[in-house]
């Protein structure tokens, strides 16, 4: 009599929405595979179709989707390839999110606010993701929101090594646009020998999105290569506006380094003629040619999502990308 035989190899499945192709393909590429034949398209009314061209049964699918604009349309398409999974067997999914929407919504500052971001986790876990991998969510409290394992990725790494090897020779300052983000400066400053930290103290009309009202320097920056961090950049005001603070403090130069280039309405325009004499970022969302601009780097996050992937899969050590820092 013969028995069926059944196998217990893994099968790495990476599949990739429509908002940003070039990062999945790339990440796909370094692992050594392709991306998942899939049909993908809209109906008149706006409404969105996917099917998977080949069997997806018992994998361990990696949905990668950035969440760019229009932002909305992202996340939904995201959301039906998670249920399409579930629904064709895939054993485990992971949403790989670059750039988290809605990350920003973290908490309520007033009454009858909603938390975005925790709904945004509450969608993905209805849909049937298992497991979500983002990189540099806005806050860290964001992790919690889902319920099921999160995987932190952070760009630090990737862009502060640049800064070093550009600019080791320089007498640097790590600089925070606001005091909450002291933390993830702290690590930068380690990251590049223990350059001095300080801030940027500003107020903010919550009446007013995406508005700073008024900034000052905290700390020593004279003569210094002051490098500005930030986990995104979208209409570019308040990290212009912490740019030119810090020349007119009497720093040496500016260098901004952010993850997520969202790059809103006048962003462009204020990058291009503010006193930064580099704006680095990662390719956590797309960038069209229209948004590029001589100051500007843009650095691939393909190897750490890559890696993170390859850990996840294999039941590795994701902290160890990035040297226990969550």
């Amino acid at each position: 009599m013969t028995g069926i035989v059944k196998t217990t190899e893994k099968n790495l499945m990476v599949f990739s929405g429509r908002a940003n192709p070039e990062l999945a393909e790339e990440v796909a590429s370094m692992l050594g595979t392709g991306l998942v034949p899939t049909s993908a398209y809209d109906f008149a009314n706006g409404e969105i179709y996917v099917r998977y061209e080949e069997s997806v049964r018992g994998s361990d699918a990696f949905v990668i989707q950035s969440h760019t604009t229009p932002i909305n349309e992202a996340i939904m398409e995201q959301l039906i390839m998670i249920d399409a999974l579930k629904r064709a067997s895939a054993k485990r999914i992971t949403v790989v999110l670059p750039f988290y929407g809605y990350a920003r919504q973290d908490k309520k500052h007033r009454g009858r606010e909603p938390i975005s971001a925790r709904l945004m986790a509450d969608l993905f876990k209805t849909a049937g993701a298992n497991r979500l991998m983002a990189v540099d969510l806005h806050t860290a409290q964001i992790q919690g929101f889902f319920d099921g394992p999160v995987d932190h990725l952070m760009a630090l790494p990737i862009l502060a090594d640049h800064v070093a090897k550009k600019y080791g020779h320089e007498k640097l300052a790590v600089v925070s646009p606001d005091a909450g983000r002291i933390k993830v400066a702290e690590q930068w400053s380690q990251r590049l020998g223990g350059a001095p930290l300080a801030f940027i103290h500003k107020t903010r009309d919550i009446n007013r999105p995406n508005e700073t009202v008024a900034n000052r320097v905290v700390g020593e920056v004279k003569g210094r290569v002051c490098v500005l961090v930030d986990d995104m950049i979208d209409t570019a005001g308040t990290i212009t506006k912490a740019a030119d603070a810090l020349m007119a403090d009497g720093a040496a130069g500016v260098i901004i380094a952010a993850t997520h280039a969202i790059l809103s309405g006048p962003a462009i325009d204020r990058l291009k003629n503010c006193s930064a004499v580099e704006v680095i970022v990662t390719n956590t969302l797309p960038i069209d040619e229209a948004h590029e601009f001589d100051k500007l780097t843009v650095l691939s996050i393909a190897p750490l999502i890559s890696r993170a992937i390859q850990e996840v899969f294999e039941d590795g050590s994701v902290t160890s990308l990035f040297d226990g820092h969550a």
